[in-house]
């Protein structure tokens, strides 16, 4: 990827993302029937999916490039690092590395939990929310054994990947044909290399056009997410919402040891470089979405090596989701308490190396932890249906998640390129 093919962002978006998200929480509380209910609940419903309409054709636009756009960042990123040997490498770092980062946010959510016990501030009212449909699948591992799940990882059918968005095995397919373009003639590879980069200068097209929708989008969004919880649903699952923000913040102090430790960087200069990434994914709840900004603040801000961060980031928004795992994990163990589940040592450690698993590989699109989720929750002895409890929520906290997982991703990249110099 070109430097000139990053989509340019407005310097002053960041403050009007925010200020959109506020006039939006603003307006969504006046409207909501459990807040100042300036109108009726059907008035209210009817002008929130108006309001909302630019957040979902914004979604829907990055929705709609998201897989040419991780295919051909890892394929050009894969052919960049020039060597099958540099790959091996940084693979052996890597992958050890996302894997101890993502049981270290499990840790951690499960921590919070257990320290401050959110459900014992749930009304018991707000139990009657369970039984409300949820339109979520109540498995979706579904029994599979280990072998199966890593033989599910291969790419059999691409289409079938990419209608259901399997981001895993996207990325694979994507590795694999990046490997093969490294072993052919490179006359050969030539015109699907070209092909490559017409995609990828394509989609930085429609991103950037995008990205004028981007305030309007997130004021529409949250302002119709409001209407819909209202401020009683937002302080009847308050405790769980701080819950798990303070488990999100702990892992963002982790990574800026990190960051100060092992990539040996200033992390105010670091923090500096990372926000307008940092905004575009809490705006879109897409680690996917956020790749061309997460790259641009690595290459343009952080001076990171573009063999480095073209393999690390399209990989890391894929498999690196430790705001995603630390949810989960938290989220589970709320429930589990919420219902009466008592699990041992044992199965909390059993709880944490399956969420280790379902983490890795969850599309980085927004929503989908829930889904997730609600495949763990079947495998401990929570009905699915609780999720209705924590679902009005689930948007704020997809959003935050999301945030802390770009995050990771360029953590992960400054200290790879660290290591790449020892």
């Amino acid at each position: 990827m070109t430097t000139h093919n990053i989509p340019k962002t407005d310097r002053d978006l960041w403050w009007k993302i925010l200020l959109g998200m506020a006039l939006g929480i603003m307006l969504g509380l006046m409207l909501s029937p459990t807040g100042l209910a300036m109108t009726d609940a059907a008035t209210s419903a009817s002008l929130g999916s108006w309001i909302a309409l630019p957040g979902v054709i914004f979604l829907g636009l990055l929705k709609m490039i998201v897989v040419p756009l991780v295919i051909s960042s890892i394929v050009l990123g894969v052919i960049d690092s020039g060597s099958l040997s540099f790959l091996k490498s940084m693979g052996l770092k890597i992958i050890p590395y996302f894997l101890m980062t993502t049981f270290i946010a499990i840790s951690i959510g499960v921590f919070v939990i257990q320290v401050i016990n959110p459900a014992q501030y749930i009304d018991p009212s707000v139990m009657n929310q369970v039984g409300a449909s949820t339109d979520l699948p109540a498995t979706m591992f579904d029994q599979l054994t280990v072998p199966d799940r890593i033989a599910n990882m291969l790419p059999v059918n691409f289409t079938e990947a990419s209608l259901n968005k399997n981001m895993l095995q996207i990325v694979i397919f994507s590795l694999i044909l990046g490997v093969v373009m490294l072993t052919l003639p490179r006359e050969t590879g030539k015109p699907f290399a070209d092909l490559c980069h017409f995609a990828q200068a394509a989609t930085m097209k429609v991103i950037e056009w995008t990205m004028k929708l981007a305030p309007y989008a997130v004021f529409g969004l949250i302002c119709n997410v409001t209407i819909q919880m209202g401020f009683d649903t937002i302080a009847g699952v308050g405790a769980y919402m701080l819950s798990v923000l303070a488990g999100l913040f702990l892992m963002f102090l982790v990574y800026m040891i990190f960051v100060a430790v092992l990539a040996k960087r200033n992390i105010f200069t670091f923090l500096k470089a990372i926000r307008n990434a940092q905004i575009f994914a809490f705006s879109t709840s897409s680690s996917a979405a956020t790749i061309p900004f997460t790259l641009k603040a690595a290459e343009e801000r952080l001076d990171i090596d573009e063999k480095v961060s073209r393999f690390v980031i399209p990989l890391g928004a894929t498999i690196n989701m430790d705001g995603t795992a630390l949810y989960q994990a938290a989220a589970a163990l709320f429930l589990c308490s919420l219902f009466g589940v008592d699990l041992s040592n044992g199965e909390i450690f059993l709880l944490m190396l399956t969420t280790v698993g379902a983490s890795i590989g969850t599309p980085a699109t927004p929503g989908v932890g829930i889904i997730v989720l609600a495949t763990i929750l079947s495998g401990i002895g929570v009905p699915p249906e609780g999720i209705a409890i924590i679902l009005g929520v689930d948007r704020i906290l997809d959003m935050c998640r999301t945030t802390l997982n770009v995050t990771g991703d360029l953590v992960a990249t400054a200290v790879m390129e660290r290591f790449t110099r020892l």
